[in-house]
């Protein structure tokens, strides 16, 4: 199996500042004048073994989307070893014109590049175009130390568990700075009612003392591979604030499939500090609250599967239960007693009481009908030479603006059997 890697990267034109834009504002964001993290994340893939095309997408705010392409195609152009697409407003703007072509309907919102779920479909819809059958996530602050990361990542994908079930979606684990797959979560007496550290830490304990591929609980975004099976059925969600992976698994068991923990897939997680944990804290509150009134609203939905929060124990099982707005707006309150960014986790907690309340309220719906939509677009947009060769051509432009000079490699992605019926049957933890 030959499957394309995808890297997201968001770019700032200034210093970014959380806003009204609960979508819009990201973890981690590389301003203009600095090199930021892809580099070393380019790097580490340098030495990676059957390592084919690699796409970074560009999210950027609007003013500076032509140079933030410019700024992400310098950096690529540091690694001509690698075969690189680089995606940004205006091979966006390339796939809206073949949408509108094949009489998709219009999802602005849905695919493109602002927000978390946006972002990631649109590379799974340029993987689509260009035939893949799976994809790798990356995010670009990670190093790939193993240079059988990909082989690693495609183990068992495709293929079928002891009881016939297929493993379509599978994540890895991150090693922090410290060389540890456990939180850095504090026992502090203000985390007393969000032990999401610690609940965390004794699901991922259990799993990497399991056997090598289990069903996951947890889910790694920039250490996933999807099968063609998954994400031409299933899309991100595009009102989920952040935790989009996880959000995945969710949406995943919701129909009818699942991801899986494979404990022996691994790369290093290396973020830069986060400008405010308050602000951070804030996103997390809209998420939750979001994916709570998700949950709910789908148990009224007759065709799809259940998922009940005990079912997810120890994580993210509490953190879907009643009582999780008072929960939080007590963390919220507590942390601001203490910690540093007192004012960004006052207005955490402010949002708590009606800002985040609102936006689920408004947009728990809007995923279902997307769902609709989205296989159809998939079927329409697979294998489009139209619009992977305009990609290909509009990449080749903007290298040539940038001063590269050699001709990106030919796209080929390798012949796959999808293995759906393949008499292969791994021994998992079911």
């Amino acid at each position: 199996m030959q499957p394309v890697v995808i890297i997201p990267t968001f770019i700032a034109g200034r210093r970014h500042r959380s806003g009204s834009n609960a979508i819009a504002t990201y973890d981690h964001v590389t301003p203009l004048n600095d090199p930021g993290e892809l580099g070393r994340c380019l790097a580490s893939l340098e030495k990676v073994r059957g390592l084919g095309l690699v796409v970074v997408l560009v999210a950027a705010e609007a003013p500076f989307e032509a140079q933030a392409a410019e700024k992400v195609q310098a950096v690529v152009d540091q690694h001509p070893s690698l075969n690189v697409l680089v995606i940004g407003a205006a091979e966006l703007s390339l796939v809206r014109q073949r949408m509108e072509q094949l009489k998709i309907g219009k999802l602005s919102r849905e695919v493109g590049l602002s927000g978390y779920g946006a972002v990631r479909n649109l590379g799974l819809v340029v993987a689509n175009a260009f035939g893949f059958d799976a994809v790798v996530f990356l995010d670009d602050d990670e190093v790939v130390d193993d240079p059988d990361f990909l082989e690693t990542a495609m183990y068992g994908l495709g293929k079928l568990t002891k009881k016939g079930i297929p493993i379509l979606a599978k994540t890895g684990y991150y090693l922090n700075d410290r060389g540890s797959y456990l939180s850095k979560w504090e026992d502090a007496w203000y985390n007393r009612f969000w032990q999401q550290g610690r609940a965390f830490n004794e699901w991922i304990s259990k799993a990497m003392k399991g056997p090598r591929l289990s069903r996951s609980n947890h889910v790694c975004g920039g250490c996933l591979a999807v099968h063609k099976e998954a994400f031409r059925r299933l899309a991100f969600d595009p009102w989920i604030t952040r935790g989009e992976d996880l959000d995945y698994m969710l949406d995943l068991r919701m129909y009818g499939s699942d991801i899986w923990f494979d404990n022996h897939w691994v790369l290093r997680h290396l973020p830069p500090e986060p400008s405010s944990e308050g602000d951070r804290f804030r996103q997390d509150i809209f998420r939750w609250i979001y994916e709570y009134r998700k949950l709910e609203y789908s148990r009224a939905l007759i065709d799809l599967q259940q998922v009940k929060p005990k079912s997810l124990e120890p994580y993210p099982g509490p953190f879907l239960e009643p009582g999780l707005t008072r929960r939080i707006r007590i963390t919220a309150f507590l942390r601001s007693l203490v910690l540093p960014d007192k004012k960004a986790y006052r207005r955490a907690a402010k949002a708590a009481r009606k800002e985040a309340q609102t936006y689920a309220e408004r947009n728990c719906a809007k995923y279902f009908e997307f769902q609709y939509a989205w296989p159809e677009a998939m079927a329409r947009l697979e294998g489009d030479e139209a619009l992977s060769e305009a990609l290909l051509r509009s990449s080749l432009h903007h290298a040539a603006q940038v001063g590269a000079v050699e001709e990106p490699a030919a796209v080929a992605p390798a012949s796959f059997d999808p293995g759906l019926t393949s008499e292969i049957r791994l021994n998992v933890a079911e």
